[in-house]
């Protein structure tokens, strides 16, 4: 997998220290007044659910930011389908350390492997077709990087990360700014002012707005919003090829497969990240 560009290590390492200083605050008293100071221990991090692995690297960044002489022995990497009973890796060193990271590791594991396997099971039911998987903005905040790391992890792509990277014109800002085209305009005249090139989306209700935003010449994404199954066909027809197609709104597991079939780039789904179960993951010491 290409590491995607938002995975920078200064954005992970201050998230790590973020969810640190949120769980640990001034110390971890349950071990510091249990747990000899020098005491070694090894810890395994058993799988207890099938579904693909994902957040071993930051597990692996997590325990080394608490100390860095913890050593993780990786059986099963980032990306790895896994079943029940499987091991992912094994961590020694101090036993503080280790317990004092085990719940960050665990929550962001567990969340990070349900999202994978979620994505990873739904961009197999779009094999075949030219529609790729996309997730949204609809994730935790304050954990939006894991998420989305996770996505691309199960093989789907991430959409814009926030609101900075890319200009998208949803229903809002088109009915404030007076249509489409004066949403456009602005929208274009606005990335000269700043000297910025960014992509523009627009979003389209109907095949009337899809006909004005193809007609706007200045379009890199067409969203396909809540339309029907002849709806898009059409649209993409319309569109020709001019500007990339997306596919949103109420798409369900049951209706995915019809929809890339209608030939559009990309669909995206807010339940890759809002609506995904969490994969059961336990962290033993021996």
């Amino acid at each position: 997998m290409i590491r995607p560009a938002y995975l920078t290590e200064a954005a992970v390492t201050q998230f790590i220290q973020s969810a640190l200083t949120e769980d640990i605050g001034e110390g971890d008293h349950s071990t510091l007044s249990t747990v000899p100071i020098h005491k070694e221990a090894k810890a395994k991090l058993f799988i207890k659910d099938d579904g693909m692995l994902a957040g071993v690297d930051l597990a692996n960044k997590i325990f080394h930011q608490i100390d860095n002489h913890l050593n993780l022995t990786v059986f099963k990497n980032d990306g790895d389908l896994i079943s029940k009973g499987d091991i992912a890796f094994e961590v020694t060193g101090n036993a503080r350390a280790i317990l004092s990271g085990e719940r960050l590791v665990l929550n962001c594991m567990q969340r990070m492997s349900g999202i994978a396997t979620k994505t990873n099971y739904l961009s197999k039911l779009i094999e075949g077709t030219s529609a790729k998987l996309m997730d949204t903005r609809k994730t935790t905040p304050n954990f939006r990087l894991m998420e989305k790391w996770a996505v691309a992890i199960g093989g789907g792509i991430n959409h814009r990360f926030a609101l900075y990277d890319m200009i998208m014109l949803k229903d809002n800002h088109i009915d404030l700014a007076g249509g489409i085209t004066a949403a456009v305009v602005n929208a274009v005249n606005y990335l000269k002012d700043k000297n910025k090139i960014l992509l523009i989306e627009v979003e389209t209700r109907n095949l009337k707005e899809v006909k004005e935003a193809v007609r706007t010449g200045a379009i890199d994404v067409i969203m396909l919003d809540n339309m029907s199954l002849a709806e898009m066909s059409e649209a993409v027809k319309i569109i020709n090829g001019k500007c990339k197609t997306e596919a949103s709104g109420g798409i369900t597991e049951a209706t995915l497969r019809s929809v890339a079939e209608c030939g559009v780039d990309y669909i995206s789904m807010g339940a890759l990240t809002h609506s995904v179960k969490s994969l059961d993951l336990s962290l033993k010491i021996f």
